[in-house]
């Protein structure tokens, strides 16, 4: 776990650019997650209950003007360099690709990705890699139609398998296919979905689960660890290790003998959150220093209560600097956060 420091920042430079987002362990945040809707078109179970949830009324959701305001003052005051959009699902929000456009040509311009179920990237892909776009991950814990449908009580794999081929041939890369393995449900993909990956020129990234679904089911006996997604994976392939990951969630192996990747992001069992360099903003506007945050910032409120760009920007330094060493996952003290993953935002 990190150590507190003293020297916080705050100070701009006219020669140095915006004063880095350092909270009291001394960790820089530079990649901002923004939530565009809560909504989502499947219902996978391990994050919502079928009938879905209480999604936010039209009213509470940030408007296109405020998302842009807010990574501009983000990036142009607070040191974010890398903003990826998600939800719930993404591209369920109305006029995407022009918001993409007003964010990639706004402020500090920073590296603009997306994290989405791939369901409708079939026919937005190019238009949202015309509008600045650099890349997407996309969400598919199985390749068989019957298990899919099972896992997310939507019959749409081949939505999603189209949409990840437009995404490749739109020049979205790398894409990323981001899987999820329970034990007893679809585990015995590993291997299958790896080599999907590399034969389409996909990256492959495997995830430990989280206790964030609505229902709070978690369980961690079902919960299929790095080491035992290692182990599978080593039964077919030879994996090399790249580098240190630093701030990246994902530790990444090169297959020897091709040119694919794949990582594993060991949330629970291998934390990350020494080096930790992100912040999320809700739909709602709320402003969160980790997943696992119990606390929120309210900066919708200040936002259409005129607050200026100063008073923005100290919010959002007060709210850093209060951000807990980890998640604690695993002992006493932990507490599950009230918004589930989906309200959240990955």
């Amino acid at each position: 776990m990190p150590r507190p420091r003293r020297d916080l920042g705050g100070e701009r430079s006219a020669t140095r650019g915006p004063a880095p987002l350092v909270d009291r362990f001394g960790r820089v945040h530079t990649d901002l997650r923004v939530s565009l809707t809560d909504r989502c078109n499947l219902r996978c179970t391990y994050c919502m209950p079928a009938e879905g949830l209480d999604w936010l009324s039209r009213p509470e959701v940030l408007t296109d003007d405020e998302v842009v305001r807010l990574v501009r003052v983000a990036t142009e005051r607070l040191g974010i360099t890398s903003v990826r959009l998600t939800g719930g699902e993404p591209l369920l929000r109305r006029g995407l690709p022009g918001l993409v456009a007003r964010l990639s040509s706004s402020g500090a311009t920073p590296e603009l990705s997306m994290t989405t179920n791939g369901i409708g990237l079939a026919r937005t892909a190019s238009a949202l890699r015309e509008a600045g776009l650099s890349r997407v991950n996309v969400s598919l814990d199985t390749l068989r139609a019957d298990r899919f449908a099972e896992i997310t009580r939507r019959d749409r794999l081949p939505d999603v398998l189209d949409g990840l081929r437009a995404a490749r041939d739109a020049g979205l890369a790398p894409v990323k296919i981001n899987a999820v393995p329970v034990r007893g449900v679809n585990d015995d993909e590993i291997l299958d979905l790896t080599a999907f990956a590399v034969r389409n020129g996909y990256r492959m990234r495997f995830i430990e689960s989280m206790p964030l679904d609505a229902h709070g089911a978690w369980d961690r006996d079902r919960m299929v660890t790095a080491a035992e997604i290692l182990d599978r994976l080593g039964e077919r392939y030879e994996l090399v290790p790249l580098h240190a990951r630093d701030n990246a969630p994902a530790e990444e192996w090169r297959i020897a003998g091709t040119a694919g990747l794949v990582g594993v992001i060991a949330s629970v069992t291998r934390p990350f959150c020494g080096g930790c360099d992100r912040v999320r903003l809700t739909a709602d506007g709320q402003l969160r220093n980790c997943l696992f945050a119990t606390e929120e910032s309210d900066l919708r409120a200040l936002l259409r209560g005129g607050a200026d760009d100063a008073a923005l920007e100290a919010a959002w330094r007060t709210c850093l600097a209060g951000k807990e060493p980890g998640h604690a996952i695993g002992s006493a003290d932990f507490r599950r956060p009230e918004r589930p993953m989906s309200a959240i935002g990955g």
